[in-house]
This record gives C-alpha cells, sequence and structure tokens, in this order.
C-alpha cells in the first residue's frame, strides 16, 4: 500500500487561487465646444506655425483631451498640408490620452465622429492618417473599423498600415480581405504592399505562397527591396530549406540588391539553427569584408550555437571580440554562455558567467536561473540548486513551472518522493500551477519507486485538471502495471493513449514487448514489434521527443530475441536476430551468448562460429560467461581442438584470474579428453 492516499494528493494539487481586488475611477472629460470662429482661424491659417499658434493658444499641449473640435480642425488643416506625420502624431497623443480616461472601445469611434463633423474637402485622408496611427499603435481592430466606416477605399499608404497592422497581430484572415477590396478597386499594389503580404505568408508557413508573391512582382514590373528578400531568406530558414534561402541571397547580388546587417543576421541564424558553425561564420566573414559591422544580434546567434554544438571555448573566445567593435554583450548572450558552461558541466565558469554579468549591472531573469538550477540538478548538486531558488525569491524574479520541474526532477531521480511532493506543494502555494511534465515527473518517480498506487493517484488528479498526460506518464504508468503482472491495465491504458493522440516512443514499444514476453503474452510482444517495423517501413514517426529513436532499438531486439528463446520458438529468435544486424544495430553479449547456445544445441557449428566472428567484428570481447557457453558447446559437440582454443584464448584475454573456476573447468574437460583420445 502507498503511504501517499488519495486524500493527500488532493490537498496538494488543490488550487490556491489570490483575490485580486481593482477598482477603476473614470477621470473627468469635457467635450466643450469653443467658439466656431476659433475652428474656422485654425483651417484658414495661412502656415502651419499660424495654426499651430491658434491651436495652442486655446488648448495647451498638457491638456490634449480638453476639446475634440480643436483638435480635429488641426489634424484636418496638417492633413490639407500634407504634414501627414505631424497629423499622425497628434492623433496618436490623442488616443492615447482618451485612452486613460475613456472606454478603450469608444475612443475611436469618439475621434472618428468628432473628424466626420469637419468638412475641409480632405476628410479621406483624415481618416486614412487616423487608420495608419491606430495601425502603428496596434489597434488594427479600431482601425478597420474606421475602414468599414469610411465607404470608401483609403489611400495606398493606409491601406499598407491595415494590412501591417493586422499582420502584426496575427489577424491574416482580414488582411486577405483588405487586399482583395484593394485589387477589386483597382488600387495597384505596391513594394511595401508586397512585403507585407510575403511576411504574412512567411509567418503562416506558406513559403510557396510567398515566393508566388515574389514572383507575382517581377511580371509587374516591381523591383524586391532588400526588406522583401531578407523577410524570404527568414521564411525559408525557418521552413528548413536552406538551399532556397541561399538561393535568394544569391539572386540578391545579381540583380544588384546589397544584403544588409539583418540579412546577414537572419540567413547565419538559418545556418546556427542547423548547426552548420562553417557556414555561418563564413556570412560571419563576409559580412565584414564588406564593411557591416556585426550587432549584438549577430553575436548572440553565433555564441548560441557555438554553445548548443558543445564549442564552449570558442564561444567565449568570440564573447571577448566583442570588445573590439564596441559591442557590449546583453542579457540572452550571457544566458547563453552559462547554458553552454552547464551542458558541460563546467559549473564554475557558469557561475562566473554569472557573477560578472551581476558586476556589469545586468540582472540574471528566470532563465538564467532555471538554467544554474538545472546545471546544478544534472550534477546531483540540489542543495546549491535550492539556494538558487531562494535568490530567485529574494531577487523579485517570478519562478515558473520549468524551475520547479528541474528539482522535482532531480528528487525523483533521487527517489526522494517526499521532498518532491513538498516542492509541488511549495510552487502551487506560490501559485504556479502544476503543467504535465510536473505530473510526468511525479507519475514517472513514484513508478520507479514502486509505488503504483501514488503514481495512479497523480494520474487521476492530472486528469481531473483537465490536463492531458503526456508519452512519460503513460509509458511509466504501462511499464509499473506490467512490472505488477497487471497485464489488462498496461493494455487498457495503451489504448487509452493511443485514442488520445499520444504518439508513443521506442520506451513505450519497448515496455509493451517486454511486459507482454514476462506475462506470457508472445503473440501480443510480437505484434506491438512488428507495428514499430511497420511504422519505419511505411514512414510513419512515432514521437521522437527526449532524443528516443521512433524505430525498434536493440534493447527491443533484445527482449523479444530472450522472450522468443524462453518460450522455444527459435526460428523466429533467429530471424529477429537477423533483423537486429540488417538495420544496423549490435547485440549485446547476452544476446550473442543466447543465440550461440541454440545453435550448438541445435549442431549449427557454421552459424556459431559465424556469430562469434560478428561478435568480435562489431568490437564485443567474450566475458567469463560467453566461454561458459562456448565451452559447454564445444564439449557436447566433442570438439577439442575448439576446447584448446578456448582454453588459451581464455588465458591470453585476461580473464583467467577472474574466472578462475571457468579456467580450471577448462582445463579438467582438456586433460580429460587427452586421455580418452
Amino acid at each position: 500500500m502507498s503511504k501517499y492516499s488519495s486524500q493527500s494528493l488532493k490537498s496538494i494539487f488543490r488550487i490556491k487561487s489570490p483575490v485580486i481586488s481593482r477598482t477603476i475611477t473614470p477621470l473627468p472629460f469635457s467635450t466643450s465646444s469653443p467658439s466656431s470662429n476659433l475652428t474656422a482661424a485654425i483651417l484658414n491659417a495661412k502656415t502651419r506655425s499660424q495654426a499651430m499658434r491658434l491651436f495652442d493658444s486655446a488648448i495647451p499641449r498638457t491638456d490634449l483631451t480638453k476639446n475634440l473640435t480643436l483638435h480635429s480642425a488641426i489634424i484636418h488643416y496638417l492633413t490639407r498640408a500634407r504634414l501627414y506625420p505631424d497629423a499622425r502624431c497628434l492623433i496618436k497623443r490623442l488616443i492615447e490620452n482618451l485612452r486613460k480616461t475613456r472606454n478603450p472601445r469608444k475612443v475611436c469611434s469618439l475621434i472618428f465622429n468628432s473628424l466626420g463633423e469637419i468638412d475641409s474637402g480632405s476628410s479621406c485622408n483624415v481618416f486614412g492618417v487616423l487608420i495608419i496611427a491606430l495601425s502603428e499603435m496596434g489597434f488594427a481592430d479600431d482601425a478597420y473599423r474606421v475602414y468599414q466606416k469610411m465607404g470608401e477605399l483609403p489611400s495606398l499608404h493606409a491601406c499598407n498600415a491595415l494590412l501591417d497592422g493586422f499582420v502584426k497581430i496575427g489577424q491574416f484572415e482580414y488582411m486577405w480581405d483588405i487586399y482583395s477590396n484593394m485589387l477589386s478597386s483597382g488600387l495597384c499594389p505596391s513594394v511595401v504592399t508586397y512585403g507585407v503580404l510575403i511576411d504574412a505568408c512567411c509567418l503562416e508557413g506558406e513559403i510557396l505562397k510567398a515566393k508566388m508573391l515574389y514572383d507575382e512582382m517581377a511580371e509587374k514590373g516591381i523591383q524586391p527591396n532588400v526588406v522583401i528578400y531578407t523577410t524570404l531568406i527568414r521564411g525559408f530558414a525557418n521552413e528548413n530549406k536552406i538551399q532556397e534561402a541561399e538561393s535568394m541571397f544569391s539572386k540578391m547580388w545579381e540583380i544588384g540588391v546589397t544584403p544588409n546587417l539583418f540579412t546577414y543576421n537572419t540567413l547565419m541564424d538559418g545556418y546556427s539553427k542547423m548547426a552548420n558553425a562553417g557556414r555561418a561564420f563564413q556570412l560571419y566573414q563576409e559580412m565584414l569584408n564588406h564593411g557591416i559591422l556585426p550587432n549584438i544580434v549577430t553575436f548572440g546567434i553565433l555564441i548560441d550555437m557555438l554553445c548548443k554544438v558543445g564549442e564552449v571555448i570558442a564561444a567565449r573566445n568570440l564573447f571577448a571580440c566583442m570588445v573590439k567593435f564596441g559591442v557590449g554583450p546583453n542579457l540572452f548572450v550571457y544566458n547563453c554562455l552559462i547554458d553552454g558552461c552547464c551542458n558541460t558541466y563546467d559549473m564554475s565558469a557558469a557561475l562566473e558567467m554569472h557573477s560578472e554579468m551581476e558586476k556589469l549591472g545586468i540582472s540574471p531573469d528566470v532563465v538564467t536561473y532555471g538554467t544554474l538550477i538545472k546545471g546544478h540538478c544534472t550534477l546531483g548538486k540540489v542543495d546549491e540548486a535550492e539556494r538558487f531558488l531562494l535568490k530567485m525569491e529574494t531577487r523579485g524574479v517570478v519562478v515558473n513551472s520549468v524551475v520547479y520541474n528541474q528539482l522535482i526532477d532531480r528528487y525523483c531521480k533521487d527517489r526522494n518522493m517526499e521532498k518532491a511532493l513538498a516542492l509541488c506543494s511549495q510552487m502551487i502555494e506560490k501559485g504556479v500551477q502544476p503543467d504535465v511534465v510536473t505530473f510526468s515527473i511525479l507519475i514517472d518517480g513514484f513508478g520507479k519507486v514502486g509505488d503504483l498506487e501514488a503514481a495512479m493517484g497523480v494520474y487521476t488528479e492530472m486528469v481531473i485538471k483537465g490536463l492531458k498526460p503526456d508519452v512519460v506518464a503513460y509509458t511509466a504508468l504501462i511499464d509499473g502495471h506490467f512490472k505488477r503482472g497487471n497485464a489488462k491495465t498496461a493494455l487498457r491504458l495503451h489504448k487509452e493513449m493511443m485514442e488520445g493522440g499520444v504518439a508513443p516512443n521506442a520506451f513505450t514499444f519497448t515496455c509493451l514487448v517486454d511486459g507482454c514476453l514476462k506475462n506470457g503474452m508472445i503473440g501480443d510482444a510480437i505484434k506491438f514489434f512488428l507495428k514499430i517495423s511497420s511504422s519505419r517501413s511505411t514512414g510513419v514517426e512515432v514521437d521522437c521527443s527526449n532524443g528516443v529513436l521512433s524505430f525498434p532499438n536493440n534493447v527491443t531486439y533484445s527482449a523479444l530475441i530472450h522472450g522468443l528463446c524462453k518460450d522455444g520458438q527459435y526460428f523466429k529468435a533467429n530471424k529477429f536476430f537477423v533483423d537486429l544486424r540488417c538495420n544496423g544495430l549490435y547485440p549485446d553479449l547476452p544476446t550473442y551468448a543466447m543465440m550461440i547456445q541454440r545453435h550448438f544445441e541445435a549442431r549449427h557449428i557454421t552459424c556459431v562460429m559465424m556469430l562469434k566472428a560478428d561478435m568480435l567484428k562489431t568490437g564485443f570481447m567474450p566475458n567469463p560467461c560467453m566461454y561458459k557457453v562456448l565451452l559447454k558447446g564445444y564439449q557436447d559437440m566433442v570438439d577439442l581442438s575448439s576446447t584448446r582454443k578456448c582454453y588459451e584464448e581464455l588465458k591470453d584475454s585476461g580473464l583467467a584470474s577472474s574466472g578462475a573456476s571457468l579456467t580450471q573447468s577448462l582445463q579438467d574437460h582438456v586433460n580429460s579428453s587427452a586421455l580418452l583420445t
């Protein structure tokens, strides 16, 4: 019985929601209109200076929201005078101030109505300026409402701003509707329009559509600029189509468009994600040769790549070069270096980097502390990891579930489930709710200590909270139930897993194969094994997370071969052994020993010789157990010559002292055989 009752687990995972009270007090706002004479005077001003003097004399700069009519008048004047940046700036300040005292949803309508009350002959352009201002401020929905109320298509500049506004907030369907209206109204797209559309396609992962728009530009005689090429390069790189990205890069040079720093950074980033340090640094050198100086983004890309491929010394050397270019390090670069040091188990260097960044006034964030905690947990230094957790709380850095999960996982690996649960309770008290990873870690931890009841209790709490168990959780439960002899429950969980759309990995299949074999379900074991093989041959991949192979590994093969041999199905066992070797996998010595023993029993001496040669070719040297199998086999075959050879090999291998009894058995066998002859 588990000492963790269902009730105690429920108390740990009970959600503790903080009570938040907020009172909103509206500020006073006056819409009293000034005299119509002042409005007319602003509209009829001869110069910008005169119009602004009249406006400022009535409304101080510190009170932009006092009178909307005068604001509307000056905006109309500036727009009619084609002073669009000034008009846009004034609208933005007006929006910001109105949103402080008014319902944000009503601000747009308030300004639109006020602007519409003035007829200066430039209403369409005025509304276009309003659309641009709203779009640039991130209020694309409000800008779209203005667009709908206008009753006519605004200028191309306003349309482009609205398209870009929707791209920035990820509402691509509205963007395509607006573009369709532009085309149907006869408004010709510009290079800016195409730049926005191509950017949208790349963000949506529609790289082929982006390429079609690029080709369409060429057909219309519109010359792509450096922004469009850089966007396409980024799109291709993000889709792992690095050759197409290179093709675009070459095309730029061909048509005379010079790549800029952003272009080089984008392409270098693509190669860094592929861990192609050679080409990334080639581009870096090429960039320097063209007189383009690197920035912090450049160094961040290269240092991050070097750390990820384990070249931490090279990364630190490049870090030192930043000073020569006058580029100061930032939080991202330090986090990359600290992560690189932790991954190479050099915690002293990681701590040195942490100390250095603090001296420079760069405050560590949750990533910094999380990386240091992960590094200490990996080395089993859980006390040091806990100290960094306390430091985070002291510094006011919000601890997230990722950080807690690393510590909980360490405690589970140390089989300290009490501490793991205590930490889980602590994170909930701090307002951080356990996620799928948290529950999976605990389920796996309880599974490893053999407390299946507690593992199922955590699983139940997980389901109650509406969280979907992942492959780690399911695999741990399946393995635990098989080990308890609960094959029926294990298979039910596997079925539930498949129906829930959770892809099994090789660990899952290995548990299924091994579990079925140990529970005497040979047919089911073969069925699961063949399912893995068919997924490989048909291209259907199982989950490859956690570095797990998506096809049968040598552990899976070995489990099946041993099970079949124990069941007396030697022919099938041999078939799977041959498949194992054909797939480029290597059996372990116990598997070789078992197959050699079966071939001895079948008196297949040629197969024995071939297996022994294959074993030596793959780098495995016979151990005392293997020599024991060989001795018995040759003895049963009455093969004195091979027996003598085994004895000589054993003496030459240096195993004679560790296997004294075996050596004596061989010597006795040789002596008795000599007497017989």
